[in-house]
């Protein structure tokens, strides 16, 4: 699912990965809430994402709740040139905390990373966030494609891990796959 205030790109970021392309120019907010579903290969095994994604603005909420508690994994974006969506981030923690499983998948991602001439929040702000709640982050493009792929990838590999997870194996670390992945040369990018 995925979280973050209006305008921030959830939906661009959908179609990115799911279409491969960028919807440039003037978008109308999602109203509700809406999904697409993608297939994706992960350690040889298919997997199907069905990837919701949400209004962000304030009078959708109530609706977007009933939706957390169902839901295994959580892509919580905010626009690295708004600084209230990112000041809104400690909120919507707050709130899928309060409504969604104990032991749902959450990625912090800062989205817009392409348009670094009018960024406001420094990547290091939103490392020091994702740390303090212990989530893992990246910076990512949907109009490049930057990390889009390797967000989702990542999560695909979590919740696949925890499927088939036996009681003596060691435990899959989203966090160090995203580093180790984000340090390969264009790994995830669409350019």
């Amino acid at each position: 699912m995925l979280l973050g205030d209006s305008g921030v790109g959830k939906t661009c970021f959908l179609i990115r990965f799911r279409d491969g392309a960028f919807l440039s120019g003037t978008f109308i907010a999602t109203v509700g809430i809406d999904f697409r579903n993608k297939v994706v290969t992960v350690d040889g095994v298919r997997v199907k994402l069905q990837i919701w994604d949400t209004a962000g603005q304030e009078r959708f909420r109530s609706v977007t709740h009933a939706y957390y508690r169902d839901a295994q994994a959580l892509l919580l974006l905010y626009d690295i040139t708004n600084k209230s969506s990112f000041d809104n981030i400690r909120a919507w923690l707050t709130e899928i905390h309060e409504y969604a499983q104990r032991d749902v998948v959450i990625m912090l991602l800062g989205n817009k990373a392409d348009v670094s001439t009018e960024r406001v929040i420094r990547s290091e702000d939103g490392e020091m966030l994702a740390r303090e709640y212990g989530v893992p982050f990246m910076e990512t493009s949907a109009k490049t494609g930057m990390n889009v792929e390797l967000a989702f990838l990542a999560i695909a590999k979590e919740l696949k891990y925890r499927a088939r997870r036996q009681a003596d194996e060691p435990s899959f670390q989203i966090r160090d796959y995203v580093e180790s992945q984000k340090k390969r040369p264009s790994c995830c990018s669409f350019l």
